[in-house]
């Protein structure tokens, strides 16, 4: 259906930035990002959606990763930051979302 596929591609660049954007708050993990996500089902992501999706954006410099022992006695975990490239990336792309958004709502309103 037209309808699931315009979903699909509108939800690919957003889930970018609410990546982007989690990972600005503090240092997340890739299973800790899915479930945040999990949490608002217009975004839920499987891990075969979010893990390529991190590791593009390690290799385009736009985060950074190390791995961390659990405090729980669980596997280590491989955390995100963003590096000072993301950052500026990060407020760019947040910057054309608001304008996106005010020019919809602004349509909208017509």
């Amino acid at each position: 259906m037209r309808v699931e596929e315009w979903r699909s591609q509108s939800k690919r660049g957003t889930l970018e930035l609410c990546i982007l954007l989690m990972i600005e708050k503090r240092e997340r993990y890739g299973y800790e990002l899915i479930s945040e996500l999990e949490k608002r089902p217009v975004l839920a992501a499987k891990e075969s959606t979010i893990y390529p999706l991190l590791r593009r954006l390690l290799g385009e410099g736009l985060l950074s990763s190390c791995w961390r022992e659990s405090a729980e006695g669980l596997p280590p975990r491989k955390y995100y930051s963003l590096t000072n490239t993301g950052q500026t990336y990060l407020q760019t792309i947040s910057a054309v979302w608001e304008d996106l958004s005010a020019a919809i709502q602004e349509i909208k309103e017509a």
